[in-house]
């Protein structure tokens, strides 16, 4: 059965999931991933969502300020055993949800372009591309960024 835990970046549970995700991405990315792996700091931040199976973390994610009015979605991921079970959505629809909550009408997010099963999932649950914003300004070749307008 999946539960949802709202929590924050100190949660043990996150820190071994950011583990498991910064592997992934390494595999996928190679050296690149040193690049963005500057950007994934998750220290001092108070939104984390963790999923859990069966009191198992099966996967995360959690969000900054991005500005005024927008955060930015950070650290998703499920674990390779718990994909494909609607997790992510799951997650992913949380953070929305607490970003409403706290008042922001939009989130953005920033993923490679070797991940075609996330570019789905973020597709399928609203969220268009956008110009690369940032620091990914002018990494179009590598790098996706999307926005979704929350209700």
């Amino acid at each position: 059965m999946l539960h949802l835990k709202r929590t924050n970046s100190s949660d043990k549970d996150f820190h071994k999931l950011i583990e498991k995700l910064d592997s992934y991405l390494f595999e996928q990315y190679g050296k690149l991933q040193e690049f963005y792996g500057q950007y994934n700091s998750v220290e001092n931040i108070p939104t984390v969502v963790i999923a859990y199976i069966e009191n198992e973390p099966a996967g995360c994610g959690c969000f900054k300020k991005f500005d005024e009015s927008s955060v930015e979605v950070k650290r998703m991921f499920v674990a390779n055993e718990h994909r494909g079970k609607g997790i992510g959505a799951a997650i992913l629809t949380e953070l929305e949800n607490w970003a409403a909550e706290l008042g922001q009408k939009t989130t953005v997010l920033e993923l490679g372009n070797n991940q075609p099963e996330a570019i789905r999932l973020y597709k399928k649950q609203g969220y268009s591309v956008i110009p690369n914003y940032g620091q990914y300004i002018g990494m179009e070749a590598t790098s996706i960024c999307l926005k979704k307008e929350l209700s």
